[in-house]
């Protein structure tokens, strides 16, 4: 086993970087959106990731998904939903915690087949349609929802490291709303370049941005993968409970040390519906007013209560 994963490394190492070359030449530009300055590309540097995804109801995801060009990806006759914890440490706009629950999706106007979405990507529009989307600080939501049209909200948030398990949650306004709890896989080092396409509702609108992450990450697939997850009762999760997702994930994956680069392109398109009447019933995100008046504070809220959750340890939460 040792030698697969030292000759799968070793193979990953070629794998050129996701990055856009777009986005290296605008490297020491600068940019001001919203009265929010950037430094060239939007990056993130020293920030690790806790990953796991779990098989879920796929006809109870579809009912979820808004508009009529999403569709859920499968797995087995499956869907999934995806658990992706970000401890940002270093970027334009400071620290932050970004907490995305998520649902795997294919983007396009016919069903895409199993499996091949994840050869080609591109072809199928694989990516994820994020259903809710805490962080940490005022200014995350201004950029995130303003610019990119992410369901983004502010919340306490935690992101805790020790020995044996990473685990994050998320209260909001004295609810859970999640913890994910993953037991660390081995220590692998495994080269990753990946690039992931979010799908959000804002506006009435369905919008898509990409974000690139190179790392090494320890990750643990199947039977070797541990993770507990529980959903509390916040209204961001609501939509998510009835999606009965699986007690074991398909996969886990800490990611020490990432870096990552988002996009400043996106793309948009109206969510539409064969009457007028259901494309008022669409949920489409919320509306422009949701962000208009939200300021840049950096502030975080307290640290959510893990006392009906299980502690893993005393791991830095910031």
């Amino acid at each position: 086993m040792n030698k697969l994963i030292g000759l799968a490394a070793s193979l990953l190492r070629l794998v050129p970087s996701p990055v856009p070359h777009r986005q290296e030449r605008l490297r020491g530009q600068h940019a001001t959106v919203d009265g929010i300055k950037y430094s060239m590309p939007v990056n993130s540097d020293d920030s690790p990731v806790l990953m796991a995804a779990f098989p879920i109801n796929k006809r109870a995801a579809a009912a979820v998904l808004p508009g009529t060009e999403l569709r859920p990806f499968s797995l087995g006759g499956k869907g999934l939903l995806v658990v992706t914890v970000v401890n940002y440490r270093s970027t334009d706009i400071g620290q932050y915690i970004e907490y995305s629950l998520a649902i795997a999706v294919t983007h396009g106007s016919r069903p895409a087949p199993p499996l091949l979405p994840l050869v080609f990507q591109k072809t199928f529009g694989l990516g994820q349609y994020v259903v809710d989307l805490p962080v940490s600080t005022e200014i995350s939501v201004k950029g995130g929802k303003g610019i990119w049209g992410m369901p983004k909200h502010q919340a306490n948030l935690d992101f805790v490291v020790t020995d044996s398990a990473v685990s994050a949650q998320y209260d909001d306004d004295g609810k859970l709303g999640c913890f994910i709890e993953i037991e660390r896989p081995p220590a692998m080092g495994i080269p990753l370049k990946l690039a992931a396409s979010n799908y959000c509702a804002f506006r009435g609108m369905l919008m898509k941005s990409d974000i690139y992450f190179e790392a090494k990450g320890d990750v643990a697939l199947g039977g070797d993968a541990k993770a507990r997850l529980v959903l509390g009762d916040a209204p961001g999760v609501a939509a998510l409970k009835g999606l009965q997702p699986a007690e074991k994930p398909v996969f886990t994956a800490y990611l020490p040390e990432a870096h990552g680069v988002l996009d400043d392109h996106y793309e948009a398109w109206f969510l539409t519906a064969p009457t007028a009447e259901e494309a008022a019933r669409i949920p489409g995100g919320d509306p422009l007013e949701s962000v208009a008046g939200l300021g840049q504070g950096q502030e975080w809220l307290p640290a959510p209560d893990r006392s009906a959750t299980t502690r893993t340890g005393t791991g830095d939460t910031r």
